[in-house]
């Protein structure tokens, strides 16, 4: 049975001001539980894609529901329902320091919950379950500058976690991880239950955790299917300035 329809991006069009086109006519449905990979090579888009996700980009946002080209269970994504919007969108950077700028480890996860407006209780208790939920729940009264990057990308997932989203959009996660922070962020987005978003280079991350990619290059969606079926094809790969996976490679013949 296919699920509802989550994010629609509807002919989203972007041009950054210094006149560069990055995105071009996008049309792109994410369905409810959908794990998807956005993948391309540098400069493709994928990170400018992401964030019209939630509203961070453009700006300002569509204000009329007839300027939106992106929507969120069948409302547009304009600037009055950017605070309700981003409650159920959660983005995590690529950089964590990007995210980060509480004293504490336990004042960045609690940042997003307060701001829902959530009481003491509620908040302290998303907090503990966030920080639980990746690992650091003994870490919450350090200061995040004293983390590793992946321990710091791990606080960030949490502040997000805590807001509870119904989608989770991230941007280049493995980046500047280590294999071990690596498996363990793998390990932590399995778990999520909701849809995910995922911007990556690192392509047997996308076939570990997402079933359907998208191929983004000059700003243009140039293949969209399952994961392992686009991977796979080398013609599709090449074209676009990437490699099949050694794992995804068919042995030659006589070999």
């Amino acid at each position: 049975m296919n699920q509802p329809i989550i994010l629609d991006l509807r002919g989203l069009s972007f041009r950054y001001q210094n006149g560069r086109l990055a995105l071009q006519e996008i049309r792109c449905a994410v369905c409810r539980g959908d794990r998807l990979a956005v993948v391309g090579p540098s400069g493709a888009g994928k990170s400018t894609l992401l964030m019209h996700c939630n509203g961070l980009l453009p700006s300002p946002p569509a204000i009329r529901d007839e300027e939106a080209h992106v929507f969120f269970n069948g409302q547009a994504v304009t600037k009055s329902r950017l605070r309700e919007i981003r409650q159920q969108v959660g983005f995590l950077f690529q950089d964590p320091d990007d995210q980060l700028f509480c004293p504490t480890v336990r004042d960045d996860v609690a940042f997003g919950p307060l701001n829902l407006g959530l009481d003491h209780a509620e908040v302290l208790d998303r907090v503990e379950r966030g920080l639980s939920a990746v690992g650091l729940a003994d870490c919450s009264t350090r200061n995040p500058s004293e983390l590793s990057t992946g321990e710091r990308k791990r606080v960030c997932l949490a502040g997000v976690l805590a807001c509870q989203p119904a989608v989770l959009v991230l941007d280049e996660p493995t980046s500047n991880l280590d294999p071990r922070a690596r498996r363990q962020l793998l390990s932590i987005l399995r778990d999520f239950s909701g849809t995910l978003i995922v911007a990556t280079h690192d392509l047997d991350f996308a076939i570990d955790l997402c079933d359907r990619v998208v191929v983004l290059d000059e700003g243009k969606v140039q293949a969209d299917g399952l994961t392992e079926r686009i991977l796979s094809d080398p013609l599709i790969m090449d074209r676009h300035g990437l490699e099949v996976p050694w794992r995804l490679r068919k042995p030659r013949s006589g070999s």
